[in-house]
């Protein structure tokens, strides 16, 4: 059995950035034409999620009252997709901070809420883009695709399957999102996550954290939900309805995903023999920043600080599977050899993955 290292981390974001009041002013204008639709506010929306921004791959359309929505153009088959050029952004990132050569992978697992299309596999795309080896495929556990993801490729190396695995987040939530839903409108912004996962013994890399374990759970809930799927041009007379867009029961999401979540971390520290004072850092999935304080909160046993659980949502909103790698890609460089932290993620599904992992030169 092989020990599985992380070893390079590499994050692309848009250009475009949308502030609240932005995105508040084109919803206002969108609701006053619309006799008994409640108006939004920044107030509101800070209040409830903590965000202030979100980077997005097209600002016009999503700010256009008559659209809201994004525009991306539909690309001729010959030409790398929008998902694969993002993935490979972001992977070149990783692959240069772990000093690994792209053919050197041998396998390319890409995790994400929304993929493009069916097939075939982004990922076998983005592994024909980059020059790696191996085999490559797509995956999909909502928010939690990352962690569920650097599980697969950390069973890949530790049972010698595979020396390398690129684990690839291309989140472009904005083409999921409501924006004609005041109570969803703000949460979701565009990113991409990649993360090298390497043998022990192959990495080459100056930042190294062996991955001590993975746990990783679901349990079955409507209360997020999106239908869009290759059977709706079935049903064409509710293809464009708006559940084939992400909606949540928010209320009836913190209740139960909270401590699910904190149960979950609880118990993976105990079978790992750690202690919750062991941890040094907690990067949390970026999906609300009271969840995260309650999360971190229940597990601690008392409020967390920012630098044991840092935030990134205020700034990237909620990037689906990408937020908890931002979090570790953002605030993993001062820490020391010999720390430990978790990465975590819960959403749809119900899904939650953690990763233990520590710090190692």
């Amino acid at each position: 059995m092989h020990t599985p290292i992380l070893t390079g981390t590499g994050l692309w974001t848009p250009e475009h950035i949308i502030t609240n009041q932005e995105l508040v002013d084109s919803f206002n204008a969108y609701a006053s034409q619309h006799e008994g639709m409640a108006l939004s506010s920044v107030e509101f929306v800070e209040k409830a999620s903590g965000i202030q921004r979100r980077y997005v791959v097209d600002k016009q359309g999503v700010l256009d009252p008559q659209r809201m929505k994004p525009r991306i153009l539909e690309r001729p088959d010959e030409e790398w997709s929008i998902q694969c050029e993002i993935s490979c952004a972001a992977a070149r990132q990783a692959l240069e901070t772990a000093h690994c050569p792209p053919e050197d992978i041998d396998g390319v697992i890409l995790g994400c809420s929304n993929l493009q299309r069916a097939y075939p596999a982004v990922a076998v795309e983005v592994q024909k883009a980059l020059g790696c080896g191996g085999w490559g495929f797509d995956m999909n556990v909502a928010c939690s695709s990352a962690t569920f993801a650097v599980a697969n490729a950390v069973q890949a190396v530790r049972t010698g399957f595979a020396r390398r695995v690129l684990v690839i987040n291309p989140e472009i939530t904005s083409a999921h999102l409501n924006f004609r839903d005041r109570d969803s409108h703000f949460i979701f912004g565009d990113a991409c996550t990649a993360m090298v996962i390497e043998a022990e013994d192959a990495a080459r890399g100056p930042h190294q954290w062996q991955i001590l374990g993975c746990k990783l759970a679901t349990q079955f809930s409507n209360n997020i939900r999106n239908n869009f799927g290759f059977l709706n041009h079935c049903h064409e007379e509710k293809a464009h309805e708006a559940d084939k867009l992400f909606r949540q029961n928010g209320r009836a999401v913190f209740k139960e995903v909270v401590p699910l979540v904190a149960r979950h971390l609880q118990a993976q520290l105990s079978e790992l023999g750690l202690a919750v004072t062991d941890i040094k850092r907690f990067w949390l999935h970026q999906a609300n920043r009271h969840m995260n304080d309650f999360i971190a909160k229940m597990v601690l046993g008392r409020e967390a600080t920012l630098e044991e659980s840092p935030v990134i949502l205020n700034e990237f909103a909620n990037t689906s599977s990408a937020g908890s790698v931002i979090a570790f890609h953002r605030y993993h460089q001062d820490l020391s050899k010999g720390d430990q932290g978790v990465l975590c993620s819960f959403g749809a599904g119900y899904s939650v993955g953690s990763v233990v992992v520590k710090r190692t030169n």
